[in-house]
């Protein structure tokens, strides 16, 4: 006796479902126009119309609080450029964001040095205190927490940026307070300027190249920390431009 033959579903062909994005939806037309009379502005100050790109997509993150797919195709209309050249750069730097940014961008640098002083310890602490994990927005918007890699201040290790605003020497105690008087609405003034610091967005339009108005804004001057290598290479090392010692009883990265 042989067994009954088992009926087998014929194959169905595979299909393959391409989603192609759709067009970005133009800028509201009071925006681009605005837009456009303030990037013809910066193309002028270039000799190469594409060498104003990194500002412009800094100009339009101002607008929207990251690089969005309209911003990208607004500056390939400018410029004579692809989307997808424009979109190279957008995501090549990582100033430029991806995705909406709250009011203030929080990043903390993990890089080596400011992790060994401390920066892995900043990062979570405030990650668990604003319940969010790095990369992520606060619920009400008003701050994203990031992490950074290295931002050129080894010097004032471990540090902090508010919207590219340096906060040095900074610990978990001094980073809590510090979000907690963002979110509060608090001014707030970076440890190499007297000028509160902007939001995210105006930030992003002063890198666009449009002047910092903010009294104070320019007044920072080199530290004693970032001047101590020059001081040395100069024969004029002293006990004020040596490097201060740490003392057996603080904790690492804490000076005396």
């Amino acid at each position: 006796m042989t067994a009954e033959p088992i009926p087998v579903a014929p194959a169905r062909p595979a299909v393959v479902t391409l989603e192609l994005s759709r067009r970005p939806v133009p800028f509201p037309p009071q925006v681009e126009e605005s837009l456009r009379e303030e990037a013809r502005g910066i193309i002028d100050r270039y000799p190469q119309a594409r060498s104003a790109l990194l500002p412009l997509l800094h100009l339009v993150q101002s607008v929207e609080g990251y690089v969005s797919s309209t911003g990208i195709a607004f500056c390939a209309g400018q410029l004579g450029l692809t989307d997808a050249e424009v979109t190279a750069v957008a995501t090549f730097y990582s100033m430029y964001r991806r995705t909406p940014i709250g009011e203030h961008h929080v990043g903390v640098c993990t890089n080596t040095l400011c992790a060994v002083m401390g920066g892995d310890e900043i990062l979570a602490s405030l990650a668990e205190h604003l319940g969010t994990a790095p990369g992520a927005t606060t619920e009400d918007g008003a701050v994203t927490l990031d992490h950074l890699e290295c931002n050129a201040a080894c010097d004032y290790a471990p540090v902090v940026m508010v919207n590219w605003e340096f906060f040095d020497n900074q610990t978990p105690e001094s980073a809590r307070a510090l979000v907690d008087a963002l979110r509060a609405g608090q001014p707030v003034t970076g440890s190499r300027s007297s000028a509160p610091v902007c939001t995210f967005r105006e930030t992003a339009r002063i890198l666009a190249g449009f002047p910092d108005r903010r009294e104070g804004a320019n007044d920072g001057e080199p530290g004693p920390a970032t001047l101590a290598g020059l001081h040395v290479a100069r024969g004029e090392n002293t006990t004020e431009t040596a490097a201060p010692q740490e003392d057996s009883s603080t904790r690492p990265g804490e000076l005396r």
